[in-house]
């Protein structure tokens, strides 16, 4: 996770840590999204299963994929609880 400033948040020209938010939903099961597939006649939104379940054909035909599924398992920081 970066630690940005108040002048990184107001910065334009910073590409976003993750496109897609909470709000976007699964074309096919309205789940939350974590998969953004570019087709040349548009785009579509999957979750991880319905994108896995389609997976080989969706990198077949689609230009590009923007996977943000690493949000769902995000590393974490191993600590000593002793």
């Amino acid at each position: 996770m970066s630690n940005l400033t108040a002048e990184d948040l107001l910065d334009e020209t910073m590409e976003p840590e993750f496109y897609l938010t909470a709000l976007d939903r699964c074309d096919s099961c309205q789940a939350q999204a974590y998969y953004l597939v570019g087709f040349t006649e548009g785009e579509l939104l999957f979750c991880r299963h319905h994108f896995l379940k389609s997976e080989s054909l969706l990198r077949e035909k689609s230009f590009k994929i923007i996977d943000e599924s690493s949000r769902l398992y995000p590393e974490r920081e191993l600590t000593d609880h002793a």
